[in-house]
Parts: C-alpha cells; structure tokens; sequence
C-alpha cells in the first residue's frame, strides 16, 4: 500500500495508449487521489488482522468497480450488460481477493521463515554455552581441587610442584578450549603461505601415531603427485588433525585408516578413509553442527566444529560418504595451486 503513488501512475501511464480523452483525465483525477488515500492510511491498514486487511482490500475494489459499472452502464448498449456485471462486479473483487489471499500467506511464510532461523540462532547459542560450560568446568574443578590442597600447609614441595604441574596444564588445556571455539566463531587464515599436502599429510601423521597404535589402527597413505595449496599451515594441520583423531577414535577395537590424495588439472582432493562403525545420513547431516557429536554423552563436538570451520576458511569443501559397520570416507576438496 505505501507504493500506492507509484502504481497509481503507472495506471494512469498506461491508460495514455488508449488514448488523450475525458476517460484519460478522469483516470488521472480518481487515481491521484485514490493512491494518495491509500498511502495515507496505509500505517494504520498495516496494523489490521490479515482477514481484515483481505475483506477491505476485496470491498474498495468492489465499490470502486459498482462505481464505474455505474458510469459504464450509462455509455455501453444494453445488450452487453451481464459482460458488464462479470467484468466489472466479479472480476476484480475476486482478483483482489485472490491475490490479497497469496500475499497475505507469503507475508506469514516469510515471518514463520524469520522466525526460524531466530530460534535456530538462539539455539545454536545456547548449545554453545552449553558445550563451552562442560567443557571449561572440567578443567578448572580440577584446578580448584588442587589449588586448595596447596592452602594445605602440610604439602612437601615435591607434591607443591607436581599439584602446580597439574594446575598449569588444566589451565592450558581450558585456555586451549577457548581458542578453539574462537577458532569457530571466526577462523582467520593467515599467513597464507604454499603448503606442500604430501609434507603437511605425513607431518600431522608422525603425530597422530601413538593415539593410532594405542587404538591399534594401522594408518597407510597413497600420494599422488607432488602438489601445493595455499593456506594456514597451523589451521592447515588443525584441522586435520581433528579429523584423523575422530576418525581413530572411531575404531577402539581397532581398524585401518587410508589417508589418500589425488590431483585433478584444477583441484587436489584429500580421502580420509577408515573402518569404523560408519555414520548413518542423519549424523552425516549433523556432523560440524555446534554441540553435536556422534560420541554421545562423551563428546562436545568441538574438533569437528572448528575442522569445518577451518575448512570453509580455506574454501575447501567436503563429502561425506559412509555405511553403518564398514566405516566412513571424508573428501576435502581445495583448490590447486601448484602441480609439481
């Protein structure tokens, strides 16, 4: 309604063609003033329940069309007047209300839609605090506990400097939390610098091979070609590492993890492929979503909050393909920089 003006000109623009006449200068009269009154209550029509605004929208038009069927049936024969009656008493109302009708319920969706993504907002806040909450207490319980068996007098200073050992690597540890979920909210890639993804791979590999040997998982690799991206190398194995430790973690019984690469002319493709319990689609869907784990009671979800987060940083991309009981293979897609 508060573009009333604008399409009451183009009523009047378009009834030009017709021509220069006494219907023309009518139309430019009725409509100034019709767009203007329209305009001028359009706050308070805004205001009205939605059947309202349809039942006043559907009865202006129906006066308006009685009003020039009236003038019509003074200049038309009287041979066409039920074409009149359609045309000027049926049409139009039921036009309006039509459409009336279908704005009306595009208006609701897109409130419903807003509305949505607030709670799904609100949500995904409150899961956060939540899983920043669990995770931090731990830690910190653990400090306290310690910090008030120092207020004992009677502790040697052998236990003084083992309980500060624990105190500080609590502290680390909770410090290193609050990292990762800033690392979340907004990774920043930087330095960007060419990474070599066979040195990058096997590096992150040497690291992750005492976890692997305690879950007794054996890790194998098949490098392509030689080939470079460009990214953060501290995100870079981050990331990474997050992965192949949820992908190990996945296997306490034991299993195989293949990490693959293959180069295609524009892009290198990273396989991460083991021989868990596998994911069903649900869990696929959900993987990288704030306070979501497939671990269960036993975890936040955080490395795969900020594994996602890291790799939609560096925009790469991922495919998750996985069977319940024959395990699960994630592809990272990222753009090739350098084919040596």
């Amino acid at each position: 309604m508060r573009c009333s003006p604008i399409l009451g000109f183009l009523v009047v623009f378009f009834r030009a063609f017709h021509g220069i006449d006494v219907g023309f200068f009518i139309a430019v009269v009725f409509y100034t003033v019709f767009s203007f009154f329209i305009w001028y209550i359009s706050p308070w029509f805004l205001k009205l329940t939605s059947n309202i605004r349809i039942l006043i929208s559907t009865g202006i038009t129906l006066l308006i069309s009685v009003a020039i069927l009236f003038i019509a049936l003074k200049t038309m024969p009287s041979d066409q007047l039920l074409d009149l009656f359609i045309a000027y008493l049926i049409i139009p109302p039921l036009g309006v209300a039509v459409i009336s009708f279908l704005i009306e319920i595009g208006e609701k969706n897109q409130q419903l839609h807003q509305q949505l993504i607030i709670e799904e907002k609100m949500a995904a806040v409150e899961q956060m605090g939540a899983a920043i909450s669990h995770e931090i207490r731990n830690p910190l319980t653990t400090a306290i506990g310690f910090i008030e068996l120092l207020e004992q007098g009677s502790i040697d200073n052998s236990k003084r400097t083992e309980y500060l050992s624990i105190i500080k690597d609590d502290l680390d540890s909770a410090e290193s939390i609050i990292q990762d979920y800033l690392t979340f909210s907004k990774p920043i890639i930087e330095p960007i610098e060419e990474l070599d993804i066979q040195k990058e791979l096997t590096q992150i590999i040497k690291l992750l091979h005492p976890l692997a040997n305690y879950h007794s998982v054996k890790i194998s690799t098949d490098f392509s070609t030689l080939v470079t991206i460009q990214g953060d190398k501290s995100k870079f194995h981050q990331c990474f590492i997050n992965i192949m430790k949820n992908s190990i973690e996945s296997m306490p019984n034991g299993g195989a993890l293949l990490i693959k690469t293959l180069a295609t002319q524009k892009k290198v493709i990273i396989f991460i492929q083991d021989t868990g319990a596998g994911l069903s689609k649900e869990q696929i869907k959900r993987i990288g979503e704030p306070h979501y784990s497939t671990k269960g009671a036993k975890g936040t979800g955080l490395s795969m909050m900020v594994a996602y987060s890291i790799l939609h940083a560096m925009r790469g991309t991922i495919e998750v393909q996985s069977e319940i009981g024959k395990g699960t293979i994630f592809q990272f897609h990222f753009k090739l920089h350098k084919l040596r």
